[in-house]
């Protein structure tokens, strides 16, 4: 059979939906400066959908900062991989910047979060190894575990009766196999990105007394947001010491480009030899590598900014919950709305809510979550004010009000 013929008739459960929602529900576009109010299809609306955590995107000193930087280096230097000729002072000074960021001995610059994630696993582990993760973990996640070529074992989401049965097994695994060379790596995220609860950290670490393993978090979502420095979801917990790898991403509350993994010297030392992403592709730009360290040292020295972040979602947050939504277990800035409905009852309600509210947000539905239930998904950000939160509980609550009266139905 033609491999294109066959493409035309096996779409994923996204693409069978593209000739009806392509342009407006996937792939939107936003347009005018990062910020809580954009231009979608003309119109202004309410952005909830931007993952610009702290403000940061537009601020002037960061806008000032990029375009310079630019007008330095320009986008190319430097040329060439890391290993080659793309090796310059700055990124290794931005990488131990965020090592002591996250009280970690070394860290090491990763071009992108997906790719860098996909790449560390792989490096981490050999066929002796096994890998244990949370069954909610994100594609990155999922995917660097399927490419291991040894044995994994998937845990119930944040249940530690579950990963000590995984672990259990693990172990035993290992054991029968006569498999000295093997080791355990269990893998989590600090805040899960799609319903913002946090990975249960405290209760993962604790299991390391029982059985012996190293644990690698994913933390996109919790670098800068959480924690009382903003310097992640371990130290929310209290639990920086008993992480082994921690990876942070700039594409959320960093609002750049690129991502970073810090974890020992030995280790990072390791990656930096063995990780074929980041050997075999161009050294991350030096723009990119300026802004970071501006960022860095915005977030660092404005701890307002992590303040406001928590005002709007506190205040966000607290607001739905009074006026009746069900905002599942979120622990975080993620703002997950969950309705009853299907498919094409979500497709009504988002266009309702930018048409006639001008409020744009992210659409959830199965298999990301259960059939029969509708998400819709809120970024708070530091840029928001309570204006925009006030109007949007009350297009909120307009809408849970046409769903009660079935206006949604025909």
């Amino acid at each position: 059979m033609d491999i294109f013929k066959k493409l035309d008739t096996s779409k994923t459960d996204l693409g069978k939906y593209q000739n009806l929602v392509h342009g407006y529900m996937t792939f939107p576009k936003l347009e005018g400066e990062i910020g809580p109010v954009m231009t979608f299809q003309g119109k202004k609306v309410i952005t909830w959908s931007v993952n610009n955590y702290l403000g940061l995107a537009n601020l002037p000193e960061i806008r000032k900062t990029d375009a310079e930087a630019a007008a330095k280096w320009g986008l190319a230097y430097p040329m060439g991989a890391r290993m080659m000729t793309g090796e310059t002072k700055y990124h290794e000074k931005i990488e131990q910047q965020l090592a002591d960021f996250v009280s970690k001995e070394s860290g090491y610059l990763l071009n992108y979060g997906y790719q860098g994630m996909v790449s560390i696993i792989d490096s981490l582990v050999d066929r002796n190894d096994v890998i244990v993760y949370d069954s909610d973990s994100h594609a990155c996640i999922l995917d660097g575990s399927r490419l291991h070529m040894g044995k994994r074992f998937v845990f119930k989401h944040n249940d530690m009766e579950s990963l000590d049965k995984q672990l259990a097994h693990a172990t035993n695994f290992l054991k029968n196999k006569g498999n000295n060379n093997g080791g355990i790596l269990v893998i989590t995220e600090g805040v899960f990105g799609m319903e913002g609860d946090l990975g249960n950290l405290k209760g993962i670490t604790d299991l390391k007394d029982k059985y012996d393993f190293r644990f690698f978090i994913d933390d996109a979502h919790g670098i800068g947001t959480m924690g009382e420095t903003g310097a992640g979801t371990d130290e929310h917990f209290g639990v920086q010491d008993k992480v082994d790898v921690y990876f942070g991403t700039f594409a959320k509350a960093f609002a750049g480009i690129g991502a970073f993994v810090a974890a020992e010297k030995g280790i990072i030392d390791y990656l930096r030899y063995t990780m074929r992403s980041q050997i075999f592709a161009k050294s991350l730009p030096m723009p990119m590598v300026i802004g970071a360290m501006k960022r860095l040292e915005l977030l660092q020295k404005n701890p307002e900014y992590k303040n406001k972040l928590w005002s709007i979602v506190n205040s966000l947050q607290k607001g739905l919950k009074e006026n009746g939504f069900n905002l599942g277990v979120t622990e975080s800035p993620v703002t997950p709305v969950f309705f009853e409905g299907d498919d094409t009852m979500v497709i009504k309600i988002t266009k309702d809510l930018r048409e006639n509210y001008g409020i744009f947000c992210s659409a959830v539905v199965y298999p990301v979550i259960p059939k029969g239930k509708i998400m819709l998904r809120l970024i708070p950000t530091a840029s928001h004010e309570q204006e925009h939160v006030d109007k949007t509980i009350a297009a909120f609550s307009e809408i849970q009000d046409k769903l009660k009266k079935g206006v949604y139905d025909n």
